[in-house]
């Protein structure tokens, strides 16, 4: 088993890209290993009540069914708290699992993990 943390950066603005990181955390997990999925820059947008259930990228499966599965096999998402606040996003707005985060614990997870793997 490996730890990874798996970032993610893009937005509404990119439905593609938006739902890779969500793919890539739930298939992460599902082989076994320990993950923590990092939104940051628009991507801390997705963090937010009810906006997955808008989002789906080519040919992918839809961004609500991707976090309704990392949230039930209990991946973190952790969302950039300076992204957050920029977007007027507070923890009361955040879907179940997710919490905001600093730098720090960014910081922190990826010298931790074995692997980061960004979006």
């Amino acid at each position: 088993m490996s730890t990874f943390i798996i970032s993610g950066s893009r937005g509404t603005d990119d439905p593609t890209m938006a739902t890779l990181p969500f793919m890539a955390a739930k298939t992460a997990k599902e082989q076994g290993h320990d993950v923590v999925l990092w939104l940051w820059n628009e991507a801390v947008t997705l963090g937010r009540k009810g906006v997955a259930d808008h989002i789906t990228g080519v040919n992918l499966t839809p961004l609500k069914e991707l976090l309704a599965a990392i949230q039930a096999a209990g991946v973190p998402i952790w969302v950039c708290g300076a992204c957050a606040v920029a977007r007027q996003i507070g923890a009361a707005d955040l879907v179940a699992g997710a919490s905001i985060k600093g730098m720090p614990d960014y910081i922190k997870a990826v010298a931790e993990r074995d692997r980061s793997v960004t979006f």
